[in-house]
């Protein structure tokens, strides 16, 4: 399972890699694994604020639909459009070219309260 030390991860399988004052959100390698083939990503609208733990996307795969949280409160600044054609790169490229949303973050401090790589790989078993 892949798990890259240069981002923190949230407990429900969403992760991070902050730019300044931007965060890049996606999914796990783990929880795209246990989603199986994504088909449709639901993207959240781009000016949206979200709090941390918010609901703020739905990744659905032919076994189920999963909501996508927040990692931190913040403003979505961009979506990733690619995905409303080509969903399946959540599974492929789920770090790179798979990643759901950005956001202003709201307190860029509030990264620090995300799991670091080891702990994320602890909280998998991996």
């Amino acid at each position: 399972m892949l798990v890259p030390d240069d981002l923190r991860y949230a407990e429900t399988h969403e992760w991070i890699r902050v730019d300044g004052a931007t965060g890049t959100v996606g999914v796990t390698d783990h929880a795209q694994a246990e989603l199986t083939d994504v088909v449709y990503v639901e993207l959240p609208q781009i000016g949206t604020i979200v709090e941390a733990h918010q609901a703020v996307a739905v990744v659905e795969s032919v076994k189920a639909a999963s909501d996508i949280y927040a990692p931190v409160g913040g403003e979505i600044v961009e979506v990733n459009g690619v995905l409303e054609t080509n969903p399946a790169l959540v599974n492929t490229d789920p770090y790179n070219e798979g990643w759901l949303f950005k956001l202003k973050l709201s307190n860029p401090d509030g990264v620090a309260g995300l799991k670091s790589a080891a702990e994320y790989r602890s909280q998998i078993g991996a």
